[in-house]
């Protein structure tokens, strides 16, 4: 059967437009079912050189250097926005007044207020929409989901996650430019609040519900960095670390975590679910295993088990390798990819869209709010 073409118009060529991109080249072999299969259209980055050898290293047909050039083409459908967090707003409306498709990386934007205003965009045009927040479609955090939504662990006393780092010890490290725009609050909007605890954040409303109020503490460990724009040292405006307290609107209690300041570690995202009758935990670094109590187990062999997430009847798993060979990070992008199609296919919503990607920036601000004010925020 012919397959229906969704050309795509791809901003930026860093790390996130290499894993949106090899998801776009994997999904049609893998997922051989959908109706529709992505052509890689253009590309588009500020850099002719890069964004032309980016275009031949990832089979890009044409290249752009001006966004609203890539917007304007007849021949693109779909525009993915792959660039630093104070851009995704002004691309984002900008492609969906032109009527395209809008996929964007996470957050929504810089702040609440902007991603109100990226939301009424893409619902006034009535566009196709979606965030990547693709830690929810690894197979054991969606496996997780289904067992969550199946009431089996019961009511929810508690939800506790981290994600910490360790690349910004170096004081020397500079703010700024192409590589180290994330610590630049011009440019990401916030630290580790907007860029990890985000995911977090968006996997726990997915998991657990709402979020109802917090109560934050942010810290900035290094003053001032050299900026590689002005070639002056500068104040740093971004958080390094931030934890906090909420509570959920099911009455769970929720405890976040996220630095760039703990040592050794490089990604380590982990989450962990109490509940009346089992528990359930899960670790980035091994991401196709997720460990599961279930208290209702015999007493003489109660205790964690680790499931190892490979099976056929695994999420997604059906359509990679046999069981007991495992997937990686790289796949959650195949799954958000196809999961998109399938949703423009059937006419439905490619969650998170927009909205529901504007809820998890109104918990960061709120948590950047409390943190600055040194009070409990409502969300």
């Amino acid at each position: 059967m012919a397959k229906k073409p969704l050309r795509i118009g791809l901003v930026g060529y860093g790390f996130m437009g290499r894993t949106h991109s090899n998801g776009y080249k994997r999904v049609p072999d893998f997922f051989p079912e959908l109706e529709y299969q992505p052509v890689l259209k253009a590309v588009c980055g500020r850099s002719e050189d890069k964004t032309k050898a980016f275009a031949e290293q990832w089979g890009y047909e044409s290249y752009e250097t001006d966004w609203n050039k890539l917007i304007a083409r007849d021949d693109i459908d779909a525009i993915d926005i792959c660039t630093p967090n104070d851009t995704h707003g002004p691309i984002s409306i900008a492609a969906a007044k032109a009527g395209k498709m809008v996929l964007c990386e996470k957050p929504i934007g810089m702040s609440t207020a902007e991603g109100e205003e990226m939301v009424k965009a893409v619902e006034d045009a009535g566009v196709p929409n979606t965030i990547f927040y693709n830690y929810r479609r690894i197979p054991a955090v969606t496996l997780a989901k289904k067992i969550i939504d199946s009431g089996k662990l019961g009511r929810i006393f508690h939800y506790r996650a981290n994600f910490l780092q360790d690349w910004t010890i170096n004081a020397d490290v500079p703010q700024g430019g192409a590589g180290l725009w994330r610590l630049d609050a011009a440019s990401a909007g916030s630290g580790v609040t907007g860029d990890l605890l985000a995911h977090c954040i968006d996997t726990a409303i997915w998991l657990n519900g709402s979020i109802k109020d917090v109560n934050a503490v942010t810290e900035t460990f290094v003053k001032e960095r050299l900026h590689s724009g002005t070639g002056k040292k500068e104040p740093v405006k971004i958080d390094d670390a931030c934890s906090f307290f909420c509570h959920f609107e099911n009455g769970s209690l929720g405890l976040f975590e996220s630095t760039r300041y703990a040592r050794g570690h490089k990604a380590l995202y982990t989450f962990e679910i109490n509940g009346e009758h089992a528990s359930i935990r899960w670790d980035l670094h091994d991401l196709h295993r997720m460990e599961y109590f279930d208290h209702s187990d015999e007493g003489e062999v109660r205790g964690w088990r680790s499931i190892h997430v490979t099976d056929g009847e695994h999420p997604y798993m059906d359509h990679w390798w046999v069981p007991g060979l495992n997937i990686g990070y790289e796949h959650s992008f195949v799954h958000h990819v196809a999961d998109f199609l399938k949703s423009i296919e059937e006419g439905t919503a490619c969650e998170p869209t927009f909205r529901s990607a504007l809820e998890t920036q109104k918990v960061c601000d709120a948590v950047l709010s409390s943190a600055a004010e040194k009070v409990w925020k409502d969300v």
